[in-house]
């Protein structure tokens, strides 16, 4: 929720090019209501009603930050085959042994957007996986098997957002990938409650201060670590409520010291899921907002070595915006009528065409 990505896209059979991109701030006033949304349990007045009108504003930013990438680029809107639009996810149930009926939940009206823009936009990604009994995540291993596979090397693909996933690109045979744990979430809000930084810029803070063993044992006991894949999880799992419930058995510790051991904690995370992988991983490219974090980055590189480490720039595209051209190219999978899930991933019993195309 830190920010709108839109990319513009040029998709060929086999080739893949990234024209122009644009970040957009979401209104401060949004990103609250959003981020109440989020929260499960929390006790919202006339929570329907905020739900529609942050669904409909979020559609009219989600507008303004597609016009204003065209509008940068110099591009018409006429050029434009169709919108890929993800949307915020503001609820993410999938299956597991506790959840009756599953669901995945993002906002952020594409009927507005196409209305805006002129463009059809495709939507709603998550939802027809689930319906096969897939996770309705991760849906990036597709796009990026298409284009990060190697024929000669085990590729693994790690993208840390909020949530980090994995995607395992073997030189034959099927795709595997999996949400891992934690990426940027617990580190995002602890730092914005402390100093008021909606991010800790090269993961400094955490680098001057050392973890704290006691609670890292502590996060490493958190149940969905153990679980094998599929799986997916978010901020439902993952949230400052639970580290604030382990802090609470213990001395106070230090909010640095804190932060340190939540970047240990992601670390750790993604790392021993690459090491459990098999066939086993030559080499390891990240991307997403962590991919940024230089002390994060290195305390990967210490835990995975000897396998190189390096980031999605190293094969050709810049790792903050991956995943906006990954929706690009879902999209462009629907509007030919193939399929966007992968069943090795998601663990649905089929593969199924991914969204809903909202013409303007």
């Amino acid at each position: 929720m830190d920010a709108i990505d839109a990319v513009l896209v040029e998709l060929g059979p086999e080739s893949i090019q990234l024209i122009a991109h644009h970040s957009q701030a979401i209104p401060t006033a949004l990103r609250a209501r959003l981020d109440a949304l989020c929260k499960p349990g929390e006790h919202l007045q006339d929570a329907v009603d905020l739900l529609g009108s942050a669904d409909r504003q979020l559609g009219e930013v989600l507008a303004e930050a597609a016009t204003a990438l065209l509008a940068q680029a110099a591009f018409p809107h006429s050029r434009v085959q169709a919108i890929g639009s993800h949307g915020q996810t503001i609820r993410h149930r999938p299956p597991d042994a506790t959840t009756e009926w599953p669901f995945s939940l993002q906002i952020g009206d594409p009927s507005v957007l196409a209305a805006r823009t002129g463009i059809p936009v495709v939507a709603d990604f998550r939802r027809r996986d689930l319906a096969s009994g897939g996770q309705g995540a991760p849906l990036v291993p597709p796009f990026h098997h298409a284009a990060f596979r190697d024929a000669e090397r085990v590729r693994a693909i790690v993208n840390i957002g909020g949530i980090s996933n994995i995607t395992l690109l073997p030189r034959d045979g099927a795709v595997l990938g999996f949400d891992a744990g934690p990426g940027n979430r617990l580190m995002d809000a602890w730092i914005q409650r402390h100093l008021g930084r909606s991010f800790d810029a090269g993961g400094s803070w955490a680098a001057a201060h050392a973890p704290d063993p006691k609670l890292l044992t502590q996060l490493q006991t958190h149940p969905f670590l153990a679980r094998q894949p599929p799986k997916s999880t978010g901020r439902e799992d993952f949230h400052l409520d639970w580290v604030d419930s382990l802090l609470a058995q213990g001395p106070p510790i230090a909010a640095g010291r804190v932060q340190a051991t939540l970047l240990e904690f992601s670390a750790a995370a993604i790392a021993n899921a690459l090491i459990g992988l098999s066939p086993a991983v030559d080499e390891i490219y990240l991307c997403g907002g962590g991919a940024c974090n230089e002390a994060l980055v290195e305390r990967l590189r210490h835990l995975l070595q000897p396998r190189p480490v390096a980031t999605t720039a190293a094969l050709g595209l810049a790792p903050e915006w991956v995943e906006g051209v990954a929706f690009a190219w879902l999209a462009r999978e629907t509007l030919l009528g193939r399929c966007g899930n992968l069943p090795s991933v998601t663990g649905a019993t089929q593969a199924a065409i991914l969204g809903a195309i909202h013409q303007p």
